[in-house]
């Protein structure tokens, strides 16, 4: 199958909004998949990997995730 390089998104909408809601989402899925360049991904991450701070901290992980709920569970 080889692309129109004159067909554009426009062209494509009535048909688009012929498709169930179900469907246009999957189409969506595939459109961000097809538009996302996962070589670029690895060679980002190569260039700066990540520090090793980046992922240290407290040996409690999910601590900081408690703090200031407080006010919401607070008796009025």
């Amino acid at each position: 199958m080889t692309a129109n390089p004159n067909l554009t998104a426009q062209d494509l909408w009535p048909l688009v909004q012929k498709l169930s809601h179900d469907e246009q989402l999957i189409l969506a899925r595939l459109a961000l998949c097809a538009a996302h360049d996962s070589t670029a991904d690895g060679a980002a991450y190569g260039a700066h990997p990540p520090a090793a701070e980046e992922f240290g901290g407290s040996s409690d992980a999910g601590a900081w995730e408690a703090e200031g709920w407080a006010e919401f569970y607070a008796k009025g």
